[in-house]
């Protein structure tokens, strides 16, 4: 996942590539995942690009139903490979704890991407051709929820809808369906045994824009771990089939990992406490350390409130921060190390210009969070950047 710091007026882009560690879990689900963008050599412009779409709608999430919908052809960097249906049918979809509910495309759909960039192969889903799938009525409860109340015309027999449109004007249309889900569940000798359990999701009959066919690194849906109790590990959860907890193993190499729900047993593993009653995973940032050092920072830039705070979000490429915790790091690192030279890249991003090993070059930044300090080795890849 990546922490980022949401601002109204500008931020601050530190791209690190995550380390990695070590997480036992007992009785849980397990989804294997992998990195969107592993291997392939990604521009500095291509990411920043990426997560200013992806901000637009993080930022306005509170004003979307169900938090917002998730976009896999751009917004999003891990997917996994789930079984749904009986018989059980592959499905490749985007991990994004941004969004909360699941959706595929679907059989009907027309302007569905046929083929992906990615060496997967993409599935629709119909429903005909599973023995446990089921629609879901627009009288239900479920379909109340999300749309704040009883549906305008809804009759028996009616399927619950939905309907999301972006603001470059892509879509994605269709209605929610009931089938099983298929996962794999992790013993604390992690042995593996195959799980399933009912979970509604979005059947997407309708894609237009950046979702349609005409996307090269298309994946056959969005996976949603939000808050909301729309979203697949509050459905599990409910019927008891898992806790409502997930954590994210980073594979720090290739990026992907395992991504568990349920329990986690953690000998090793420190936790922050989330903030309540935040629309996304909002975390209490304390202090940023450079080597032995901490920055000298106002004792309210990282409150928590609107469009402030700091997020987790496993769709983010880059770690934001804000100007005022921006350029007091950068000068920190700089006089720790007065050989450093700095550059402009393509007359936007300021970059070290450094060609030695960073173990040498770079001291350590700590970012402290609440019960919780995480390190980054500045020995991985790192751009630093100011982006309005």
């Amino acid at each position: 996942m990546v922490m980022k710091m949401a601002e109204a007026q500008s931020c601050i882009l530190l791209l690190i590539m995550m380390i990695s560690f070590t997480i036992v879990s007992a009785n849980n689900g397990a989804f294997s995942v992998k990195y969107k963008y592993a291997g392939l050599q990604r521009s500095l412009s291509d990411l920043k690009a990426h997560d200013d779409q992806r901000q637009l709608r993080i930022l306005a999430g509170v004003d979307l139903p169900l938090g917002g919908i998730g976009r896999p052809d751009i917004l999003g960097l891990y997917y996994a490979k789930i079984g749904i249906g009986t018989p059980t049918k592959d499905y490749y979809v985007q991990v994004d704890t941004g969004s909360d509910i699941m959706w595929v495309n679907c059989i009907q759909c027309r302007e569905c991407p046929k083929t992906s960039s990615l060496g997967i192969d993409l599935t629709l889903y119909n429903i005909n051709e599973s023995d446990t799938g089921k629609l879901v009525p627009c009288d239900q409860e479920f379909c109340y929820e999300i749309n704040g109340g009883p549906l305008p015309g809804c009759t028996a027999n009616m399927s619950c809808p939905y309907l999301e449109i972006y603001g470059d004007g892509s879509s994605t249309a269709g209605y929610f369906v009931k089938d099983v889900v298929q996962y794999a569940r992790v013993s604390g000798d992690l042995i593996t045994t195959a799980a399933n359990g009912s979970v509604i999701f979005g059947c997407g009959a309708r894609q237009s824009g950046d979702l349609g066919s005409s996307n090269e690194e298309a994946l056959d849906g969005i996976l949603g771990f939000g808050k909301s109790n729309s979203s697949m590990i509050s459905q599990l959860a409910v019927t008891g089939k898992v806790k409502k907890i997930f954590a994210h193993c980073l594979d720090g190499t290739n990026g992907g990992g395992i991504f568990v729900i349920g329990h986690v047993v953690q000998p090793k593993v420190n936790m922050t406490p989330l903030i309540p009653n935040q629309p996304h995973y909002n975390v209490n940032m304390t202090a940023v350390q450079v080597g032995h050092d901490f920055l000298s920072l106002p004792t309210d830039v990282f409150e928590a409130g609107d469009r402030k705070g700091a997020i987790i979000d496993s769709g983010t490429t880059l770690a934001y921060l804000p100007e005022m915790v921006y350029k007091p790091l950068v000068s920190k690192i700089i006089s720790q190390q007065p050989d450093l030279k700095v550059h402009t890249v393509r007359d936007e991003y300021t970059c070290f210009q450094y060609s030695e090993s960073l173990d040498d070059g770079f001291p350590n930044v700590t970012l402290h969070f609440e019960k919780l300090s995480y390190l980054e080795g500045l020995s991985t890849r790192v751009s630093f950047s100011l982006c309005k």
